[in-house]
């Protein structure tokens, strides 16, 4: 067996993949792979494994996340991972990495290694300029492709029982951890993550982010489903949206783009709606947007891009105006952004 002398990994970890790949018939053990730590990820280890001929990416869920308040979650989230890969694959397979192995009790599962130089990062291209509604159209249309195959289905809701995890990475640290900070709204924040908790109706990836999107020759490409949970599929879509109104401030010269986006992701989900009223799903994600905009900067997962104190003043204003008053039209949001944003650019 290779050791950390010839290889990028610690021998622990080396051999942790090894056995696991070998274990799953994913390789001989005469086979000497080269083992790299991927980067960006804040909640799990993930590997690059080549082999000859092949590529392979591994993924482990951490209990602590890489994050600078405490936020610890369960590492289950890595089996509801694997389950909404292989759902996902049977809908979208162009649209997902390729599920391989997984040994559940060593928290580690394999899957296609899907190129860079192939298939770009969607958060890249964006914060290089690169933002093209036919794009945004595309992540809306898959989106709604998702929750539409996953909708009024027992045996998806049962097997996607996991509402405590979807709590534990995204309703606390989101919604409730920003209503401790927030108090003349903490009670429209609880009251929207308690009707996203109850609410069940598709399986939601909830982390559809720009930074868990690659674009690639088939389109868009959606990883890191840790979250995945059947409930509101209002939460995806205000999620995604949520990013697209916050990079306005990443890169101002290209707001009336990212509004653009903004409006196509958003109509070509809701046009793809059939589960239950396009305008319900819509109310429900525009009372999670300003939520969400208000836990990117007072939450425990703020974004990087958003350090001035002038930014996060004008999150906050937009935010808290709609919690206060809510709209059940998303372009009412994007509208009151635009309007914000037109004194600072």
């Amino acid at each position: 067996m290779k050791s950390s002398a010839t290889n990028a990994l610690p021998d622990t970890e080396y051999s942790a993949l090894v056995t696991f790949l070998v274990s799953h018939g994913q390789m001989e053990a005469s086979e000497e792979p080269w083992c790299s730590r991927l980067t960006g990820g804040v909640s799990s280890d993930i590997w690059r494994v080549d082999l000859p001929g092949r590529t392979l990416c591994v993924k482990r869920a951490l209990g602590k996340l890489k994050v600078a308040a405490e936020w610890e979650a369960p590492l289950t989230r890595n089996a509801y991972e694997w389950a909404w890969l292989q759902f996902a694959a049977e809908q979208a397979p162009d649209n997902v990495p390729h599920p391989i192995a997984r040994d559940a009790d060593a928290g580690l599962f394999a899957m296609s290694f899907l190129p860079p130089a192939l298939y770009p990062v969607w958060k890249t291209q964006l914060m290089a300029g690169q933002v093209e509604a036919s794009v945004a159209g595309e992540v809306g249309s898959l989106l709604a492709r998702l929750h539409g195959a996953s909708a009024a289905c027992p045996e998806l809701e049962a097997r996607f029982d996991s509402v405590e995890n979807f709590y534990a990475l995204r309703l606390e640290p989101y919604l409730v951890a920003t209503a401790a900070k927030n108090i003349d709204v903490a009670d429209v924040l609880l009251a929207i993550a308690q009707r996203t908790r109850d609410t069940r109706l598709a399986l939601v990836h909830g982390d559809v982010s720009p930074k868990n999107i690659l674009i690639g020759p088939n389109g868009p490409v959606f990883l890191d489903a840790e979250c995945a949970w059947y409930g509101d599929p209002a939460f995806d879509l205000a999620f995604c949206l949520n990013h697209l109104l916050l990079k306005c401030l990443a890169l101002p010269h290209e707001c009336d783009a990212f509004l653009s986006c903004f409006a196509t992701l958003a109509e070509q989900y809701l046009q793809k709606v059939s589960w239950e009223p396009a305008v319900d799903l819509e109310a429900r994600a525009a009372s999670l947007l300003p939520a969400l905009m208000l836990a990117r900067v007072d939450g425990k997962s703020p974004v990087e891009y958003i350090t001035l104190d002038e930014h996060k003043r004008l999150v906050r204003i937009t935010a808290c105006g709609f919690l206060h008053e809510p709209t059940a039209r998303l372009m009412d949001i994007a509208d009151a952004w635009r309007a914000a944003l037109a004194p600072a650019s």
